[in-house]
C-alpha cells in the first residue's frame, strides 16, 4: 500500500524521475514545470528542502512500496493557520483513487501535525479530475481562479475549513 511521506533529501532521484516520466502529463493536464526546473532541479530540491526546514511549506510524496513516488502533495505559503494545497498524481496512478485518500490524508495531517485550520486549493475549469478530488475531499468552490494561478489555465479557488487545529506535533 503506498504511504504518504514527508518530503526527505534522499527523495531527491525518485521525485526527479516522477517529475521527468510524467512530464506531458503533467503539461497536458496540470502545467509544464519548464525546461529550467529540470536544469535547476538540485538546487530547487534543496531550496524546497530549506522552505520546508523554514516552516514555509510542507511537502508529501505518496511512495509505493519499490520507493517509486506516485503522487506530490504539497501545503505551500503556510502563512498563519492556514496554506495552499497542491497535488500532482502519476498518469499510471490516477483513476485508483489514490488523489482523493492522500488528499484526505494531508488535511488530517494539516490540522493535527502542522496547526493549520484551513486549506485553499485551486484547479483548473478542464480539470475535472482535480475539481472531483476536492469536492470528494470537502473543498467548496470559493470564487475564480486566475490563470497566473493555474499555469495560465482559468479555473476556480476551492477551501475547506479543517476544524480547530491540534496544533503542531499534537496528533
Amino acid at each position: 500500500m503506498p504511504e504518504l511521506e514527508q518530503l526527505r533529501p534522499d527523495h531527491a532521484p525518485a521525485v526527479l524521475a516522477f517529475e521527468t516520466e510524467n512530464r506531458g502529463y503533467f503539461a497536458a493536464t496540470l502545467f509544464d514545470r519548464g525546461d529550467e526546473f529540470f536544469a535547476q532541479y538540485e538546487d530547487r530540491y534543496r531550496a524546497l528542502l530549506a522552505e520546508q526546514e523554514a516552516g514555509d511549506c510542507a511537502c508529501y510524496l505518496l511512495v509505493a512500496a519499490d520507493g517509486s513516488v506516485l503522487g506530490r502533495f504539497n501545503l505551500i505559503d503556510i502563512a498563519g493557520r492556514s496554506a495552499k494545497l497542491g497535488y500532482r498524481v502519476a498518469e499510471h496512478a490516477t483513476g485508483r483513487g489514490l488523489a482523493t485518500a492522500s488528499v484526505e490524508e494531508l488535511c488530517r495531517l494539516a490540522r493535527t501535525r502542522h496547526g493549520l485550520t484551513a486549506l485553499l486549493a485551486a484547479a483548473a475549469t478542464g480539470n475535472a479530475a482535480s475539481r472531483r478530488v476536492l469536492a470528494k475531499t470537502g473543498f467548496a468552490p470559493v470564487g475564480p481562479a486566475a490563470p497566473e494561478d493555474l499555469g495560465g489555465k482559468p479555473g476556480t479557488w476551492y477551501r475547506r475549513e479543517l476544524g480547530g487545529a491540534a496544533g503542531p506535533g499534537g496528533e
